[in-house]
Formats: C-alpha cells, structure tokens, sequence
C-alpha cells in the first residue's frame, strides 16, 4: 500500500485532510490507519496532513512518511493559523469528489471512514456528519462545548449540535462551497451547515487520544466562540438595543421615584439621585454598547483588509 503510485488527478475519488498539531507521535499511526481503511474501499485517495505550526517537530515526522508514501502530501503553514485555517488550506488542496476532515489525535477513528463514505453515497449525501458517541473528552471540555453550542444555538436561532465537529465527508460541491467563503473568522462545521446541502448523521464511537492534549485553552475557546458568534449572528446588536431601551425605562423610573421623594421631603438635595443614575446606568449602558458595536467593526475591519487566512511556508509535493 506504501508504495503505490500516486493517484492521478482525474482519478482521486477520496481526498483525506487533517490539520496537525502537537500530535507528532502519532502521525505514522494515523497515516498507516488511514491506508489500511480508505485502501480499502478500492478507490484512488489522497492523504493531506497540514502543520499548523505544530512545536513537537511534526514537519519533520510528515515529510519523512511523505517520502515512502506517494500518496502523502505535507503543507506546514507559515504560522499556527488556528485549525479552522489548516482546514481550510488542506481542503483547498485537496483534488478528490468527496473530502473527509478528520483531527490528527486519532479520537476521530479512521475506521469509521468507510462507513461514512458509504452512508453519503447509499443515501444520496452531500455531506454526513460523525456524531460523537460516549467522548472521551474531559467533563470541562464535554461541558464547555454543550454551553458554547447552546449559546450559539441561542445567538443563531438554529439548532447546533455539540455531538458533531469536524469529522465527516464532503462532497466537492459542498468543499467548493465552503472555499468560496472570504471570511477570516472560520468554523468549518458551521460554515457547511450554513452553505445548505442535504447532510446525515453517522453515530460513531469516540477514541481515547493518541498523544497530547487538547490546545484549546479557555482563552482560545473564548476567542474562538467570539468570532464565531460575530461572524454567524446579529443578535448582541439586538440585544444592545434592548438594554438600552431597557436602561433607559429603569432610569426614568428612579428619576421619578426621586422626584417624588424628594416632594416628600426625604430627599435634601434635589437631583442627586437622578444624577447618579444617569451617570451610572446611562454611562455603563453605553460603553457597553459602543464595546459590542466595536467587536463587530474590528470583525469588518479585519475581513475588509482582505488577507489571507493562511500561508503555506512548505510543500511536501514540487
């Protein structure tokens, strides 16, 4: 299997891409794995392992497999660009009809690859989806992403699933889709859901990982889940507007209840309360408005500019 030839490019029926880091140990594993389950299907594949800038020397691992495997295509990304970026920089690589997206750490299963594939054609797919069965996450990370993705659901106003990530297969009108899209704030998932498509489900079993641990700090995850929720809904404007709406109510019924006060004669000194008020409810309700307007005017800035979501520094293929 190693050492077949490189699939054409007409002929390239599934192309498999998965960002890489901080899992270097294990790439030889997963490469193998993939070989094993997708070769097995009997159709011409490819394989594209995309370094985000991973620190434990994964470039290194990459083109020595890519060296022996034909099949194999390395892209090490100038910078860690986020995993959504690699994505995006490997399916925009990618030649085959269907592309699977798959993380590097193996609790995705390649095993599961020919179920999926064969679920997507059998049933007339566009894209199916892996939904993640018993995770093996920690419970932080199971209980973050069920509030990110409630949250998010909220903002939104459509159902999203936490049981469901990157993991699954597409076909190339959806991967042409999704690459089509400029925004530099990327989530591959949503991105596919909102481009449409008929899409299924695949119950699959969760893996331990491999190797490492999870990158994505609380600092990420909000910063991520930030750009996700400026990117996909308008609904903080909204809210925005109800506060202020709101605060101004609550600020015209203290100035009247200060008013009245102060005919009855519990107030000396007329006009503080309602200054205090004023001051406070009126000042916060605006630098909280102005702090919302401004994420989303940073959020147009950055995609105005126009520049590029990722750079690829190296090519394991001339």
């Amino acid at each position: 299997m190693h050492n077949q030839s490189p699939p054409d490019h007409h002929t390239i029926r599934i192309s498999v891409v998965s960002p890489v880091y901080g899992c270097g140990g294990c790439l030889e594993e997963l490469v193998d794995s993939i070989a094993t389950h997708v070769g097995g299907l009997g159709e011409a594949f490819e394989l594209i392992l995309v370094d985000d800038a991973s620190p434990d020397q994964a470039w290194q691992r990459i083109q020595e497999l890519a060296a022996t495997r034909p099949w194999l295509r390395g892209l090490r990304l100038a910078r860690n660009f986020g995993q959504h970026s690699a994505i995006s920089a490997g399916i925009e690589h990618a030649r085959g009809e269907w592309v699977v997206v798959m993380d590097c750490d193996l609790q995705d299963p390649p095993a599961a690859i020919p179920d999926l594939y064969r679920k997507a054609r059998g049933e007339d797919y566009d894209v199916v989806f892996a939904q993640r069965r018993n995770r093996k996450d920690s419970w932080s990370k199971r209980l973050s992403s069920w509030g990110f993705f409630r949250l998010l659901s909220w903002l939104t106003g459509n159902t999203q699933d936490s049981s469901t990530a990157n993991f699954g297969v597409f076909h190339r009108r959806v991967v042409d889709a999704v690459c089509r899209m400029p925004e530099r704030d990327r989530s591959f998932p949503l991105m596919v859901k909102w481009a449409g498509f008929r899409h299924g489900y695949l119950q699959v079993e969760h893996s331990e990982r491999a190797e490492g641990r999870s990158s994505y700090t609380l600092r990420k995850l909000l910063r991520l889940a930030t750009g996700i929720t400026l990117s996909y809904s308008e609904k903080p404007l909204k809210l925005v507007a109800m506060l202020g709406i709101g605060c101004s109510l609550l600020a015209f019924v203290m100035v009247a209840l200060a008013i009245a006060r102060w005919f009855e004669g519990d107030i000396a000194v007329a006009g503080y309360t309602s200054m205090i008020a004023s001051v406070w409810l009126v000042g916060g309700m605006l630098l909280f408005s102005m702090g919302v307007v401004g994420l989303y005017v940073g959020q147009v800035f950055r995609n105005v500019q126009g520049r590029p979501y990722y750079i690829v520094a190296e090519d394991t293929r001339p």
